[in-house]
């Protein structure tokens, strides 16, 4: 049965509808009510209505001394009267209207996996908090994530049905720690090309220098830069995707939401789509060591220099992968990466290729090509 949808409405289209034969409200700025053929049966009288036509309705639904409504008085609302979804300011001004000026359809539930990626438009649609806790009992969006989480009674299974069920912030990005850490949570994508090409310049110019032919050079920056993209997929896999193999504990948990799980509870939130300096860092290190140890010193730094890079661009290219048009190529590219969060997360694992994915059979497109065989 095809999943039930409802347009996107500005606020001030809301508020055009302000009469009593075209009577809209909404609740708690988000979904939308024609409540004009409810008037007449109002307990209130239609005029109690008509006071808020084209308006919010949330504190009045709740305010004791006028009458608190009880569950089943929302219930009907959402049952006979729904019309909509008010946009919020980010989804007015980016997400109201497509190219062809068609309104945006928003569906009752973007959690539940796809057969096929979801249109573009849908990927930023705010997700409802209250019915999202409601349904699901997993995480309070207008709360911070990782106290809940690191307090958590959560199972392991339950987790990681529902980490990888994507949700969406809708205005900005979602609160984190909410304290002097919240900073430090955060990472701007450009950040990654300004603090680290100059860092990938100083190893490619001691390649350069001390390597005894510019070719040489050359062949084992490719060598790196090849090796990255193995390293891109096992990364992924094997260490972002521990998934099954975590221990069932909150801290456990707590740790893979803070390295990846977040990413795909929120995959379009803007600031946590690269990597953190810090956690380079620390997982950057023991490769560094590693390759330094084995190589000569004039190897060594062209290799890593092309690795370096490597792993500059995934992360350049990750965030435009959720953020931006791209043409050709990239686009499908895009959609490839996109598959893996909205439609199968245990495949899929290459980002900015899926080469190692057709090498060992965890391709998305190839996989339910099979089934459909």
């Amino acid at each position: 049965m095809a999943t039930k949808t409802y347009p996107l409405f500005s606020s001030s289209e809301l508020a055009s509808h302000n009469t009593a034969t075209d009577c809209w409200v909404s609740l708690n700025n988000r979904k939308i009510y024609n409540v004009a053929d409810f008037l007449e049966d109002h307990p209130g009288g239609a005029d109690l209505i008509l006071e808020y036509a084209g308006k919010d309705i949330t504190a009045i639904m709740a305010d004791e001394i006028s009458h608190e409504h009880s569950e089943s008085a929302y219930e009907i609302l959402d049952d006979a009267y729904m019309v909509g979804y008010l946009a919020t300011d980010e989804e007015e001004k980016n997400l109201l209207h497509n190219k062809n000026n068609v309104p945006v359809e928003v569906t009752l539930d973007l959690t539940q996996f796809q057969e096929e990626l979801p249109a573009e438009e849908l990927l930023n649609v705010k997700t409802d908090y209250d019915s999202d806790l409601k349904k699901h009992k997993f995480l309070d969006l207008n709360k911070p994530l990782f106290f809940q989480m690191l307090f958590c009674d959560f199972s392991k299974d339950f987790y990681l049905d529902q980490v990888h069920r994507p949700r969406h912030y809708g205005k900005g990005d979602a609160v984190f720690f909410g304290n002097y850490l919240e900073p430090f949570s955060k990472t701007a994508w450009w950040v990654v090309p300004m603090l680290w090409l100059p860092v990938d310049g100083y190893f490619f110019y001691q390649g350069w220098i001390h390597n005894s032919h510019p070719l040489l050079h050359l062949f084992w920056w490719g060598v790196g830069l090849f090796v990255w993209t193995l390293l891109e997929y096992g990364l992924h896999r094997f260490l972002f995707h521990l998934d099954h193999y975590l221990p069932d504990h909150p801290l456990a948990l707590t740790i893979h939401f803070t390295m990846h799980g977040v990413h795909h509870y929120l995959p379009m939130d803007g600031y946590r789509l690269v990597m953190p300096p810090a956690m380079l860092i620390a997982l950057a290190t023991p490769i560094y060591k590693l390759v330094f140890m084995l190589l000569p010193y004039r190897f060594a730094c062209s290799g890593f220099a092309g690795g370096f890079l490597g792993y500059i661009m995934y992360d350049v290219i990750h965030y435009l992968l959720h953020h931006s048009k791209l043409p050709g190529y990239l686009q499908r590219v895009k959609k490839y990466h996109l598959e893996h969060h909205y439609k199968n997360y245990e495949l899929g694992f290459g980002v900015t290729s899926n080469f190692w994915d057709n090498v060992f059979d965890t391709n998305i497109t190839s996989v339910y090509h099979k089934k459909t065989q």
